[in-house]
């Protein structure tokens, strides 16, 4: 299955990220135009793919994960500023028939991002 997916993984709580903000984008002209913006649910994950198979295309795409807004919603004990705020992950889809997943392992202080499957 082609298309593009995400999921967020809250590991300073142990629990799924639900309700965080992902802005989807796609690079045209050298510059990244955006084509959505989505919640997480309840399972971290979104409620739909990214971008769904029929859709899917070879270029450059950014999912710009707002993990300041998730972790200030959560009402914790944060550095003001905090420490990691937007983070974007610029990827490339090479074969529009494979499948990208690109997950979110974040914290307050840190975050990681791979190819899932």
């Amino acid at each position: 299955m082609a298309g593009i997916s995400t999921h967020v993984l809250d590991i300073a709580n142990g629990k799924p990220g639900s309700g965080m903000r992902i802005e989807f984008s796609i690079l045209e002209n050298g510059e990244y135009r955006l084509i959505k913006t989505v919640r997480t649910n309840q399972e971290g994950r979104t409620d739909e793919p990214i971008l769904r198979p029929e859709e899917a295309k070879a270029g450059q795409y950014e999912l710009l994960f707002h993990v300041d807004e998730y972790y200030d919603g959560l009402k914790g004990k944060l550095s003001d500023p905090p420490f990691v705020d937007q983070v974007p992950v610029r990827f490339t889809v090479f074969d529009a028939t494979q499948h990208f997943h690109v997950p979110m392992i974040c914290t307050p202080w840190n975050c990681t991002t791979y190819r899932g499957s």
